[in-house]
């Protein structure tokens, strides 16, 4: 049997594994009540040592998912908390209220920077921008990266609001600015060394990362997001036109 490659991250070899496992029972693999192979199996499977490996089973233990039972074995007991509360939205409406609850940090802030690089067909840039780059989390958990660059016009109106709350809200509720245009561009990707440090997740882990443009009137970009998404907590539904 192959032998699983763990990833080079600094996390440590037994919850990497425990990770490997808890996916198992959350896709039904393992489903409740079913009898988990013994340690040897288990660690021969992973290529690991069986100290290892227990150490991977009794983490689930503590985490109600498993339960060894003297003389039967480890059984599952209880299903990982479905943590993929952030849905891919596709209207401003729907983008505006999922921020709503979010708690920004803002790790830099440069009130006063020269245009992003766009690429051809996003529109034409402002005379200046202001540049952030925040954390976005709900109930103390960090869930993106985002860096915004906000036309400067803009953010003169309401710098305190800007600097304190998340940017689409306030965007969305002035009246004074028009977003004639908005599209976002979603790719899969993986968390570099200061994002993962940011989210907390292991370097190289599943990121979602989309590209957010809102143009004005005159074609001109008021407003460029590049988020990055944990990628255990999104996931994407859209429905299809037959």
């Amino acid at each position: 049997m192959a032998v699983v490659p763990f990833s080079a991250s600094p996390i440590p070899r037994y919850l990497q594994l425990a990770d490997l496992l808890r996916q198992r029972i959350a896709r039904g693999a393992w489903p409740t009540g079913h009898r988990l192979p013994s340690l040897d199996e288990l660690a021969a499977e992973f290529g690991v040592a069986r100290v290892t490996m227990r150490q991977s089973i009794e983490l689930l233990a503590r985490d109600g998912l498993v339960s060894p039972q003297q003389g039967r074995g480890t059984f599952v007991t209880g299903q990982p908390r479905n943590e993929r509360w952030l849905s891919v939205v596709t209207t401003l409406d729907e983008l505006s209220r999922m921020y709503r609850d979010t708690e920004p940090q803002i790790v830099n802030i440069d009130e006063s920077t020269a245009p992003p690089a766009l690429h051809a067909g996003e529109g034409q840039p402002a005379e200046r921008y202001v540049f952030m780059r925040r954390v976005h989390a709900r109930d103390g958990q960090p869930y993106c990266v985002i860096n915004i660059h906000l036309d400067e016009r803009i953010f003169r109106r309401s710098p305190k609001r800007f600097r304190d709350e998340t940017v689409i809200p306030i965007l969305t509720s002035m009246k004074s600015v028009v977003i004639a245009k908005a599209h976002q561009v979603l790719t899969i990707g993986t968390a570099d060394m200061e994002v993962a440090r940011l989210l907390g997740v292991p370097v190289n882990a599943p990121t979602a990362e989309v590209r957010r443009i809102f143009r004005d009137a005159n074609d001109r970009v008021i407003y460029l997001g590049e988020v990055t998404y944990r990628g255990d907590a999104i996931h994407v539904e859209m429905n299809l036109m037959p």
